[in-house]
């Protein structure tokens, strides 16, 4: 498997606080990654640092998308390279109707413009995979949208542009049960060995439907532990105080070596 997204000693800071602190990770074709963690540990900077949010400043190390260094680059570039990140919390703008925003998004990363009947016809099929009804379509983008409804808009937008990489930073949070089936369900339609997932969330919902290769643990900006399924198993039943403990002994041990 070819390898897509590659982070080694990656350093971050936002308005001078450093919050990654020399993450490394590797994402090939065809994987799902999950990263979880506590709430401060730097899992949605991670998600907006590999998408290029110029809010985050990277201070040390480097990101590889399919063997090129894209450390520097825009948030636009990268998403012509084929990187889409599905947002935690979705922005309302109207004026913008649903289809016009996919279709002038779709003309911009693939660099072709999107005819109007054959992409009316992709997005009714995608949208109707996600149980959306036509009128979502002509509605301005997210704009009155309930938190489910916004939730699977970003997973059409997802369909619709078919990235190489898809972020989904807390798709799952705030949905309920049936909410969540369906948006599983989504993206586990656009899966597939030519692309791969990075999921991150605070707990298990989303993968009760969506089976990882890899899980990890972020905690204070490094990536402590890393597994398989079994993983999220062990974090539901003791949390993440396991792995606080864990960094807290090797940074001690670390310090004594020094001494």
């Amino acid at each position: 498997m070819s390898e897509l997204l590659k982070i080694e000693e990656l350093f971050t800071k936002v308005k001078q606080q450093e919050i990654l602190k020399g993450l490394n990770l590797t994402i090939r074709e065809g994987e799902i990654h999950v990263i979880m963690g506590p709430n401060g540990a730097g899992k949605s900077t991670l998600a907006n640092v590999i998408m290029g949010n110029p809010i985050y400043e990277v201070t040390k190390g480097c990101l590889r998308f399919m063997g090129e260094d894209i450390t520097a680059e825009a948030a636009d570039e990268r998403a012509r390279r084929g990187i889409f990140m599905s947002f935690q919390s979705p922005y309302e703008i109207q004026g913008i109707t649903v289809e016009h925003f996919l279709r002038a998004a779709k003309s911009a990363v693939s660099g072709e413009t999107q005819k109007a009947l054959p992409f009316r016809k992709l997005l009714k099929r995608k949208m109707d995979e996600l149980g959306m009804t036509a009128s979502y379509a002509t509605r301005y983008l997210n704009d009155g949208f309930s938190g489910g409804e916004k939730k699977k808009n970003e997973i059409l937008q997802m369909a619709i542009l078919n990235p190489k990489l898809a972020i989904l930073d807390e798709t799952d949070s705030g949905l309920d049960v049936d909410a969540v089936k369906i948006v599983s369900e989504g993206v586990s339609r656009f899966y597939n060995d030519q692309n791969a997932i990075l999921v991150i969330t605070h707990h298990n919902k989303i993968l009760a439907n969506l089976q990882p290769d890899f899980v990890h643990v972020l905690v204070d900006g490094r990536i402590v532990a890393s597994g398989g399924p079994e993983l999220v198993a062990q974090i539901e039943e003791h949390g993440f105080a396991q792995f606080k403990a864990k960094k807290e002994e090797t940074a001690w041990k670390q310090e004594i070596k020094l001494m």
